[in-house]
C-alpha cells in the first residue's frame, strides 16, 4: 500500500530528528564542568569520552535519518528484537528472584505453586522466542532461546544458585549475539555511502541537482520536518507553565521555544509553508470551487513564505537570542509572512473578480464571493496595522510593516474601482468611451501612491540611519527596500508608459477604414469578436478595433492574425490616410497639386524617347548593309554572307538534279525516301562526305546570320 509506505517513511525518521534536536540542546561544556574526578588525568579522560559519545550520537542519528526506507525498517526490526530479548531475560530474572524469595527450591511436581509459576514463565518465554523469529524472518527459533536456559535448569531440579548462574550466562550469550550482529553489519552505512558516491560520479555534476530533488521528494523532507515540529509543539503545550498570560502570548512564546535549534527552525519554516499554501488554496476554493484549486501556480505554493521566514531568522540571529527577544522578533517575522500571504491572495482574487465583471457574468453568488474576499483583504491589513501601531514604538521595521499593509489595501481599492467601472458599463448596456484610458489612470494613481509610500519609507530609513542609531542590518534592509519597492516600481511604471505611448503612436499612424470598406469586409474584430462600426487597417490587410489593437500592442508588436510587424506608416502614407484605397497594401494616389507637373514631365520624356527610336530605325533602313556593319553591330560583311548563302543553295539544287538523273540500282539500299533533299544519301562515300561538309557550312552560316539579326534588333 503506497500510503502505508509514505507514513512509514515519515514516522520512522522522526526519532532521528528528535535525537539530533536533543543533542544540539545539550550543553556539554557546562556538563563537563560539574564532573568530579580524583585527578586532572581522569577529568580529561572523562571529558574526552563524553565528547566522543556526543559526536558518535550525532553521527548515528544522521546516518539513521539518511538511510533508505528498507534499511530503516530492518534497523527497527532488529531494535525490536533486541528489546524482546531484554524482556525475556527480565522475565527470567524476576522468576528466579521470586523462587529465591519464597524458597521454592523443591521439585516442580511436588509444589503446585512453583509449577504454575514455571508454566506461566515458560509460556511467556516461548512467545518471546516466536516473536523474535517472526521479526527476523527466520525459522531458527533456537537462536533466540538463550533466556530459556534458566528455565531448563530449574526443570532439571538444579539448585537456585546454579539456576541464577545459568541466567547470568544466558544474558552473556545474548549480549555476545548482539555484538556479533553489530560487527557483521558495521560497514553497511559505509557501503551505502560508497554506492551513492558511485552513482553521483556516473550521473555527473550537471544532473546532481535532479538527483538532490529526487532524494528530497523520496524522503518527504517538508512533511517530515512539519510532523517533527508539530510533535515538538504539542509537547511544549502539554508541559506545565507557571506564568499567567494571554492565549496569544502563550502561543507565541511556545512557538519561540520550538525554534531554538536549526532542526526546529527548519520544521517551523515547513509548517509556515504548508499554512500559507492552505490559506491560498482556501481562497481559490472560496472564489472558484474545486477546479480553481487544481490550477497550480509556482508562485502560489507557499515556498516563498517558508524560505522568507528561514532567511529572516538566520539573518537576524534568531537562534542565539533569549526567549523573550526571540518571541518579539518572531512575531515581526510572522507578521511579514502573513502580509506576503495576503499579497498572494490579492494576486489570486484580482483576476477572478475583474473577469467576472468583464465577462458580464450573471451569477450573483460568484460576485458576492469575490466582493466579500476583496472586503476581507481590504480590512484585515488595516486592522493589523492598527494593532501594530498600538503595541510597538515607531521605527524602520514598524514603518516597513505598516507600509506593506497600506500597499495591500491600496491594491484592493484599485481592484474594486476597476470592478465598479466594468459593472457600470454592464448596467448601461453600452460601451463607455475611453474606458481603457480611465482604467489606466486608476491603476496609474494607485501605483503612484504606492511609489510615494515606498519613497517615504526610504527617506525615513535614511534619516534614521544618518541622525539616529545606525546598524548594518538596518542599512541592508533599507538598501533592499529601496531596490525592490522604489527602483523596480519606478522602472516598471516608466516601461508601461513607454509601451502605451508607442502603441498610441502606431495606432494613430494606421489608416482608418471607411464605411464602405467595413461593409465589404463584413466581419467582427478578431480580438474582441464584436461588430465593428469603426476600425483601423494594418499594413497586412487586417481590420481591428482601435482600442483592441492598442491593448494588443501593449503586449506584442505584431499583428494578431499573421504576426507581421505593425510599424509606423511612411510620411507619404500618413499624409494620405484620409483617402484609403480598397487594399491597404496599395499606396494612396498623390495630390493633384504636387504630382501634376511630375506626370507631365514623365509623359514628355516618354514621347521624346519614342521619337528618337523612330529616327534611328529610319536611318538604319536608309543606310546600306556595309555601313551598318561598320557601325560595330555585325562582325562580318553582310554581302559576303548573302553571297555564300546563295552559292550553297545553288550547289544543293545541282546535287538534287544529279540524284534525280542517277539510276535506281546505283542508289543506296536504304529504302527510305529522304524527307529533305539536304539529307539524301549519295551513291559513294566521297559524295556523301562532300554533302556533309556543305550541310555543316550551311548550318554555321545560318547561325551567324541569325546572331547578326538579333544583335541589330538589340541595337535598335
Amino acid at each position: 500500500m503506497p500510503w502505508l509506505e509514505d507514513v512509514a517513511n515519515v514516522a520512522l525518521r522522526v526519532p532521528s530528528l528528535f535525537a539530533l534536536d536533543l543533542l544540539f540542546k545539550c550543553d556539554i561544556e557546562s556538563f563537563t564542568e560539574h564532573i568530579k574526578a580524583r585527578n586532572e588525568d581522569m577529568l580529561f579522560k572523562y571529558k574526552y569520552v563524553i565528547w566522543n559519545v556526543y559526536y558518535v550520537g550525532q553521527l548515528l542519528s544522521l546516518v539513521m535519518l539518511l538511510l533508505p526506507l528498507g534499511h530503516i525498517v530492518q534497523l527497527y526490526l532488529h531494535v525490536l528484537t533486541a528489546m524482546l530479548l531484554y524482556v525475556g531475560h527480565h522475565i527470567c530474572r524476576d522468576y528466579i528472584q521470586g523462587e529465591v524469595r519464597y524458597g521454592l527450591d523443591r521439585p516442580l511436581y511436588l509444589d503446585s505453586q512453583a509449577l504454575n509459576s514455571f508454566v506461566s514463565t515458560l509460556t511467556s518465554q516461548v512467545i518471546v522466542c516466536t516473536l523474535c523469529a517472526f521479526l527476523m524472518r527466520t525459522r531458527q527459533v533456537w537462536l533466540f532461546s538463550a533466556h530459556l536456559l534458566p528455565l531448563l535448569a530449574r526443570a532439571c531440579c538444579l539448585p537456585l544458585d546454579t539456576v541464577n548462574t545459568v541466567a547470568s550466562a544466558s544474558m552473556v550469550i545474548s549480549v555476545l549475539q548482539v555484538i556479533a550482529f553489530l560487527l557483521s553489519n558495521m560497514f553497511v552505512p559505509y557501503r551505502l555511502a560508497r554506492a551513492a558516491y558511485r552513482e553521483i560520479q556516473v550521473v555527473g555534476l550537471y544532473r546532481l541537482f535532479a538527483v538532490c530533488v529526487s532524494v528530497w521528494q523520496s524522503f518527504s523532507v517538508p512533511l517530515l520536518f512539519s510532523v517533527f515540529w508539530f510533535l515538538l509543539f504539542a509537547a511544549q503545550l502539554s508541559s506545565p507553565t507557571s506564568s499567567h498570560q494571554g492565549m496569544l502570548l502563550y502561543l507565541l512564546s511556545s512557538v519561540s521555544e520550538c525554534c531554538s535549534t536549526p532542526y526546529s527552525l527548519l520544521g517551523l519554516a515547513c509548517v509556515v509553508s504548508y499554512v500559507a499554501l492552505g490559506l491560498m488554496n482556501l481562497c481559490k476554493f472560496f472564489l472558484g470551487g474545486y477546479a480553481a484549486v487544481q490550477n497550480h501556480n509556482v508562485m502560489h505554493r507557499g515556498v516563498t513564505e517558508g524560505v522568507t521566514l528561514l532567511l529572516l531568522a538566520l539573518q537576524t540571529g534568531l537562534l542565539d537570542m533569549a526567549p523573550v527577544q526571540r518571541s518579539f522578533l518572531l512575531s515581526i517575522i510572522l507578521f511579514i509572512i502573513l502580509t506576503s500571504t495576503l499579497q498572494n491572495m490579492i494576486e489570486i482574487t484580482e483576476p477572478i473578480v475583474l473577469a467576472l465583471a468583464a465577462s458580464r457574468n450573471r451569477s450573483v453568488w460568484k460576485h458576492l464571493r469575490g466582493l466579500s474576499m476583496c472586503v476581507f483583504l481590504l480590512l484585515s491589513p488595516m486592522f493589523m496595522a492598527y494593532k501594530l501601531s498600538q503595541f510597538f514604538v515607531m521605527d524602520l521595521w514598524l514603518l516597513i510593516l505598516l507600509s506593506s499593509c497600506i500597499l495591500t489595501s491600496l491594491q484592493v481599492t484599485g481592484t474594486l474601482l476597476i470592478y465598479g467601472l466594468f459593472m457600470l458599463e454592464v448596467c448601461l448596456s453600452t460601451a463607455i468611451g475611453g474606458l481603457d484610458e480611465v482604467v489606466y489612470y486608476v491603476n496609474g494613481v494607485c501605483r503612484a501612491l504606492e511609489f510615494l509610500l515606498a519613497v517615504c519609507v526610504v527617506l525615513y530609513g535614511a534619516w534614521e540611519c544618518v541622525f539616529g542609531e545606525w546598524s548594518w542590518l538596518g542599512a541592508s534592509v533599507l538598501i533592499v527596500h529601496s531596490y525592490c519597492s522604489v527602483w523596480l516600481r519606478a522602472r516598471a511604471g516608466w516601461n508601461n508608459f513607454l509601451l502605451r505611448r508607442e502603441a498610441a503612436r502606431k495606432i494613430s499612424s494606421l489608416p482608418s477604414a471607411t464605411q464602405q470598406q467595413l461593409k465589404d469586409h463584413n466581419d467582427v474584430c478578431a480580438i474582441c469578436y464584436q461588430d465593428m462600426s469603426s476600425a483601423v487597417i494594418t499594413y497586412c490587410g487586417h481590420y481591428f478595433h482601435g482600442n483592441c489593437l492598442r491593448k494588443w500592442l501593449y503586449v506584442q508588436e505584431t499583428c494578431p492574425m499573421c504576426h507581421s510587424p505593425v510599424k509606423q506608416a511612411p510620411p507619404d502614407q500618413t499624409a494620405a490616410a484620409g483617402d484609403t484605397p480598397e487594399s491597404p497594401r496599395q499606396e494612396a494616389p498623390p495630390d493633384d497639386s504636387s504630382s501634376g507637373e511630375e506626370e507631365d514631365d514623365d509623359i514628355e520624356g516618354f514621347s521624346e524617347e519614342e521619337q528618337e527610336e523612330g529616327e534611328e530605325e529610319e536611318q538604319q533602313q536608309q543606310t546600306p548593309p556595309d555601313q551598318t556593319a561598320a557601325a560595330g553591330d555585325a562582325p562580318e560583311d553582310e554581302d559576303d554572307v548573302v553571297e555564300g548563302f546563295s552559292e550553297e543553295v545553288q550547289e544543293g539544287e545541282e546535287e538534287h538534279q544529279l540524284q534525280l538523273q542517277t539510276p535506281p540500282d546505283q542508289t543506296t539500299a536504304a529504302g527510305d525516301a529522304p524527307q529533305s533533299p539536304r539529307q539524301e544519301t549519295l551513291p559513294n562515300d566521297s559524295s556523301s562526305g562532300e554533302e556533309d561538309d556543305h550541310l555543316e557550312g550551311f548550318s554555321e552560316k545560318g547561325q551567324e546570320v541569325e546572331q547578326q539579326q538579333t544583335q541589330q534588333e538589340g541595337g535598335r
